[in-house]
């Protein structure tokens, strides 16, 4: 009996148990639902956007020139070192000449030569025609035979023959003449440009081999530093909203704490690709950005860092990025503005499976769901183009509160802590 007793004791004691922790849950279910969310909030303000396109690349100059010799040979002169400053026409390197110099006097011997044969075969040539006049004379008075009139025309003839051959024979070696002395000239190198010599590969007195032959030897590089580029490569996402003649703000590695100015002047069209077939294969594009003003301490080659100014707008309506999110929970969509762009937006997005923008503003103490549509935007805002009115208060922090905790109706508290944004106010 008093275990009977025990047993129904333990029944009555186990359901006031479970019914005490099912009121507890229910309490902390009700409790989270009339939570009231902690958060920031700012005004909708009018500022200034400024859209950019971040970039890295290398500084290069607009000119460069690579010097090599079109003759082979010794380096008997040098007359530059790395870093001297040329001008056009100034003599850099003289390959040693002695080979030519020989060829030169052999050709030079050939055509005088050939010269003299010409004078030889022209005198041939007039007494050859003096002799066919006299015979023809006598034929024609029939003192001479019809033999001895086709013997002189004959040899005429051949006189002709052997004077227009001493000709080309002349132009033949006047030719090879002219080439010998050209390639002797080209063991004088002189600088094609005005600029610095960033590159210096040889020594006096090293073999260098000629472009006649193969490549040939590279001898120097030659770049004029007045008129430097940045080339950048844009991921293949951003490259289409550059254009040329966008704005730029360049940052040398080399050159900490300062901003260069420079406007793009090119952009390319064949993609940059680089581990190709990988799960990190990445597709840029090259972007030619024109320093505005070249300082004296750029040098080829060196890393910089360019935020391209792809779009700006002044004075829109503009609110910080984390005040806007996406929602996929099904909840309404409210906008003080009626707009048939907003509704039109959201069906395209619909379609797409892309969920709308939407805020939430401050509703007499309550969390209030607003649908945006959004236009550019920069490192701190993004500008509103429809959907919120200047001066409506819009909550801009937490992070967990706008993407996670807020419902449309949520009641909210405003922090006293704000978030700073500062930038193009």
């Amino acid at each position: 009996m008093v275990k009977r007793k025990t047993k129904k004791r333990r029944i009555v004691l186990g359901a006031v148990v479970i019914i005490l922790i099912a009121i507890a849950i229910l309490s902390i279910v009700s409790t989270n639902k009339n939570e009231v969310v902690k958060v920031t909030t700012t005004k909708v303000e009018r500022r200034t956007i400024i859209q950019t396109v971040s970039a890295v690349g290398k500084i290069e100059p607009e000119t460069k020139v690579k010097i090599s010799s079109e003759t082979s040979g010794e380096i008997i002169y040098l007359g530059v070192r790395e870093g001297d400053t040329v001008r056009v026409g100034q003599l850099l390197v003289r390959i040693k000449p002695d080979i030519f110099e020989t060829q030169l006097e052999q050709f030079k011997a050939a055509a005088e030569a050939a010269k003299m044969q010409i004078e030889s075969a022209l005198a041939e040539k007039v007494r050859a025609q003096s002799e066919l006049q006299r015979v023809m004379e006598l034929y024609q008075k029939e003192f001479a035979s019809k033999q001895e009139f086709e013997l002189a025309k004959a040899n005429y003839e051949r006189a002709v023959a052997a004077y227009n051959a001493s000709l080309s024979n002349f132009q033949q070696a006047l030719a090879a003449y002219k080439q010998t002395q050209k390639s002797f000239e080209r063991t004088t190198i002189t600088s094609p440009i005005n600029g610095i010599v960033t590159s210096l590969s040889v020594e006096k007195g090293e073999k260098v081999v000629g472009t006649a032959q193969m490549a040939g030897t590279e001898i120097m590089q030659i770049a004029d530093l007045t008129v430097m580029n940045a080339i950048v490569e844009v991921d293949e996402n951003d490259i289409v909203n550059v254009k040329v003649g966008d704005s730029a703000n360049i940052e040398v590695d080399a050159l900490p704490n300062e901003i260069f100015k420079g406007i793009v002047v090119e952009t390319g069209h064949s993609a940059l690709v680089s581990r190709l077939g990988t799960q990190d294969e990445v597709t840029n594009f090259k972007v030619k950005i024109r320093f505005l003003k070249p300082d004296s301490r750029l040098r080829p080659g060196m890393s910089c860092n360019a935020e391209i100014q792809t779009s700006k707008k002044e004075n829109v309506l503009a609110v910080p990025l984390q005040a806007v999110t996406v929602r996929t929970d099904g909840a309404s969509m409210v906008s003080d503005v009626s707009s048939t762009d907003i509704q039109r937006s959201n069906q395209e997005q619909t379609k797409k499976n892309i969920p709308p923008s939407i805020v939430f503003i401050n509703d007499n103490g309550k969390a209030k769901m607003v649908q945006v549509r959004t236009g550019i935007s920069d490192d701190g805002y993004i500008e509103i183009i429809e959907g919120l009115k200047e001066g409506q208060e819009v909550v801009s922090g937490s992070f967990m509160a706008i993407t996670k905790l807020l419902k449309d109706g949520s009641p909210i508290r405003i922090d006293s802590v704000k978030y700073k944004y500062t930038k193009n106010k």
